[in-house]
């Protein structure tokens, strides 16, 4: 009966949303691509401010505000495309994969500019930690189906950039890409009723097993490898 130990839970909760506020404008003016911090560094310090159940909203508010602003951004890219060519393409927020598959060489990757200022490889990975880490208590505080979906979103989103935005895979992408793993393993196991279905590009992704290079920061030199599809089917096939 998960709606009774949702309402139980709840009942334990005591939130303070002038703190969230605060914290949210600390991590998103404290760090980003302007921080004079490697990302890595970035994570580890963005996980320790989001700490108790204000911590747990705050970065569910991080992956829905992220998320919501890569759908904007799309859909404007979707709109200058008809304006030039008359085709509108689908910009569907539970299958991004297909989009860049059909137009892939058209678009700009938004991940790294979005107006909100957070950093997939610094605030956005520290938030998918968070949720992760803390999955049996963020399943208390609040429904993990929206934040589930949106870490989704941006594990979507990462793989078509690499695939077809011309997005370089480093040491950051790469751990970006296994803390979202990671991390949708955990909130699915915290569910006490059965996990949602997993959205189309996922089960593609899944169904693959190429490995794709891993280059180090200065994008020189490969320092290993990664199968998303290798990665996934242990963590999600339960």
């Amino acid at each position: 009966m998960r709606w009774l130990r949702l309402l139980l839970g709840r009942r334990q909760v005591q939130l303070d949303p002038e703190r969230q506020e605060a914290l949210l404008a600390d991590v998103r003016n404290r760090f980003g691509a302007h921080a004079q911090l490697r990302f890595a560094d970035q994570v580890d310090a963005v996980t320790r401010l989001l700490d108790g159940d204000d911590g747990l909203v705050v970065a569910a508010r991080i992956l829905r505000e992220f998320t919501n602003e890569v759908q904007a951004d799309l859909l404007a890219q979707a709109g200058e495309l008809y304006r030039r060519t008359g085709r509108r393409p689908v910009v569907d927020r539970r299958n991004y994969r297909q989009l860049w598959k059909t137009v892939g060489p058209q678009l700009r990757w938004p991940l790294f500019a979005l107006p909100c200022g957070l950093h997939p490889y610094a605030q956005v990975a520290a938030a998918v930690t968070v949720l992760g880490d803390r999955a049996s208590r963020l399943v208390r505080v609040t429904d993990p189906k929206a934040p589930l979906a949106h870490l989704f979103e941006v594990l979507d989103l990462t793989a078509a950039g690499w695939e077809y935005g011309r997005v370089r895979v480093d040491v950051d992408a790469a751990s970006l890409a296994n803390r979202l793993i990671t991390s949708a393993r955990q909130i699915r196991a915290a569910m006490d009723d059965e996990p949602p279905r997993l959205p189309p590009p996922v089960r593609e992704l899944m169904r693959r097993n190429n490995s794709v290079d891993v280059y180090d920061l200065g994008g020189n030199r490969v320092v290993g490898a990664i199968n998303l599809g290798a990665e996934l089917r242990p963590a999600l096939l339960v």
